[in-house]
């Protein structure tokens, strides 16, 4: 009995990792629809740090506090949870920072996955803010004017074909820290971007969140539905 009580558990275990996803996924929900983000394992200081606030229910009722379209959505100020209206938001943060986590392979395309940060040599990445490219598309001669004046450097020619057909915010490439992807619901970034905003870029109506962490089951199934077989 004791042989076959040890085998079970045995074969418990090794499904049990076996059933592990390779992805840890992030959904954001607010009152204009909701979107799944994937988080990207080549950034494991920010995917950890994420999902270690997501589990405390940390960005639930906060806002997208600043909004700029054809660039980006942010949030992540722990001070816009309850903001009056027409208060400055922004400077709310978590008393540590996330050291930058640069890769040339992830960047800032449209539903790019950013944290936000302060000016500092470093670019250490802030603990809690991040943002959301929803960007615009590119012409190779703009692509090529900013290489020269901003970047400094050659975009690839595969990212050079995604800033062109779909969008994004390339100027942020290597200066900020790409670490997740959305990977559906983008037209919910396209829906808070436009929405009216003050003179500080805030939504003039509130726009709350509800961040949480896909269960184990329903992770493997967006990794069987988009073929994610390599841990990005």
């Amino acid at each position: 009995m004791k042989q076959i009580f040890t085998l079970f558990l045995s074969l418990f275990f090794i499904s049990a990792f076996a059933a592990k996803p390779k992805h840890q996924f992030i959904r954001i929900k607010t009152d204009k629809g909701e979107c799944i983000i994937m988080l990207y394992n080549a950034t494991p200081k920010h995917r950890d740090n994420f999902v270690k606030l997501t589990k405390k229910g940390f960005f639930n009722g906060t806002l997208f506090h600043r909004v700029i379209n054809a660039f980006m959505i942010q949030g992540g100020d722990p001070d816009s949870r309850n903001a009056t209206a027409g208060k400055e938001l922004g400077n709310g943060d978590v008393g540590y920072t996330i050291p930058a986590e640069f890769s040339d392979s992830l960047f800032h395309q449209k539903g790019a996955l950013g944290a936000a940060r302060e000016d500092n040599p470093a670019k250490a990445s802030s603990g809690c803010q991040f943002y959301i490219v929803q960007g615009k598309t590119f012409s190779d001669a703009k692509l090529d004017t900013m290489e020269m004046k901003r970047l400094h450097f050659k975009i690839p020619a595969w990212q050079r074909e995604v800033y062109k057909k779909t969008g994004g915010s390339p100027h942020l490439d290597r200066n900020y820290t790409v670490f997740g992807q959305v990977i559906e619901g983008m037209n919910l970034i396209d829906s808070i971007a436009v929405v009216p905003t003050d003179t500080n870029d805030r939504p003039k109506t509130d726009v709350k969140m509800e961040v949480s962490l896909l269960k184990r089951r329903a992770a493997k199934k967006m990794e069987k539905k988009y073929n994610l077989k390599i841990a990005a």
